[in-house]
């Protein structure tokens, strides 16, 4: 990599490319457009065939230049599509966790071998999965949603019936799979939630990842009838741990993949400013100002932190529910509390926490909801008693969680 040079050019922080009002949310490739398109020019090092960087550029770009500038030379800020780029960029971190998680998923798709992440819902692993896949092929779209419905046809390919019944099998009436344009492009397919399609239908990615082609029984006597991998691609799949409608994977499948555990947030902090940012972006997303106070947010996030846990920061015991308390529900509170008080004038947005936290818990087990009165019986009566306001208040609006 090039080393950072002097230059009296103003560091900026990358930010989104201009957001096209059609997309609620834009995706990794074009938000991060001119981040990828920097690194991909300040890094020239060497790249696995078929990759956008180099894998080097790849972890930056995750896990971001840890706050300093980057400088590109002087003969290296236009872009090939003849855009300037930026003289000096710091990239920010997108995925808070562990640098040595994502450095091996790096190199897992550097060594073209299947990449599952695992974990508890809410823990971002669809994120790093996009944040992957555009920066190595430029492109996270080609994505399978797996599902109880989930077809073979979504790994494999299917028919345009229209061209089928008026052509017969040809290539022209064959319709592509995401995996399967991704191995004819060398690029990146995703693949959502994986345990939740049928055993038979997960199946079919062993031959995929195995044999690295597909064949086309219906085109054996075509050039068409085989369809393979070029370099470059790669499959990375998620699967949650806890969750309702899980398939387990066959040891043949499991095999073809590498395993890596995507784990919540361990620090109180940085959670807590993951939320903050997140929520932010949500309710600026609606057309408002984010206007709740760092006091709420952190109140929101140590329940969120103790329920998951099973103990309380004080080392007090605490009754799990069976729902997963997820940092990303905790975001979605957070926005919840945020609209609230932008739009509905809602007072003070304290007192609206106890009703979005019961809609979080009481999903599944109705139980649930006796474990939520049980943690205000417990953590929160203590820390009233110990005259913290902000306890005392929550423990006062018990009553809303009948």
């Amino acid at each position: 990599m090039t080393t950072t040079e002097q230059s009296t050019s103003t560091p900026i922080a990358a930010g989104p490319a201009t957001a096209d009002p059609a997309w609620q949310i834009l995706p990794a490739e074009i938000r991060y457009a001119t981040e990828l398109a920097f690194l991909a020019a300040y890094d020239d090092g060497p790249r696995p065939p078929g990759w956008a960087l180099t894998p080097r550029a790849v972890v930056t770009f995750v896990q971001g230049s840890g706050g300093e500038p980057l400088t590109l030379p002087a003969d290296r800020r236009t872009a090939p599509d003849g855009t300037d780029l930026p003289g000096t960029l710091v990239v920010p971190a997108k995925f808070v966790g562990d640098r040595a998680l994502v450095e091996r998923c790096v190199v897992t798709l550097a060594g073209e071998r299947g990449l599952l992440l695992v974990g508890e819902p809410g823990t971002a692993k669809s994120m790093l999965s996009e944040l992957l896949s555009a920066a190595i092929c430029g492109t996270s779209a080609l994505t399978v949603q797996g599902t109880a419905g989930t077809t073979e046809d979504a790994f494999r390919y299917g028919w345009n019936y229209a061209l089928l019944l008026a052509q017969g099998p040809t290539r022209q009436a064959l319709v592509e799979s995401p995996v399967l344009t991704a191995m004819r492009t060398g690029r990146v397919a995703r693949v959502e939630e994986v345990t939740r399609c049928l055993p038979e239908v997960q199946d079919a990615l062993v031959s995929i990842l195995s044999d690295r082609r597909i064949n086309v029984p219906e085109l054996a006597d075509t050039p068409a009838g085989v369809i393979p991998a070029v370099p470059g691609f790669s499959v990375i799949a998620t699967a949650n741990l806890r969750d309702r409608g899980v398939s387990e994977m066959s040891a043949a499948l499991k095999r073809r993949f590498n395993f890596e555990t995507v784990p919540p947030i361990a620090d109180a902090a940085t959670e807590m400013a993951l939320v903050r940012r997140q929520a932010t972006a949500a309710v600026e997303r609606a057309g408002a100002g984010y206007a709740v106070d760092d006091a709420v947010l952190d109140a929101l996030v140590t329940v969120f932190r103790d329920l998951r846990a099973g103990r309380s920061a004080e080392g007090w015991d605490v009754e799990r529910p069976g729902t997963v308390m997820s940092t990303a529900e905790a975001v979605q509170v957070a926005a919840a509390l945020g609209l609230a008080t932008a739009y509905l004038s809602s007072g003070d947005p304290l007192d609206l926490l106890p009703g979005h936290l019961l809609g979080v818990v009481r999903k599944d087990d109705e139980a649930d909801h006796g474990r939520l009165v049980g943690y205000w019986d417990g953590p929160v009566r203590r820390r009233a008693e110990a005259g913290s306001p902000m306890w005392r208040r929550l423990w006062d609006l018990r009553e809303t969680l009948r």
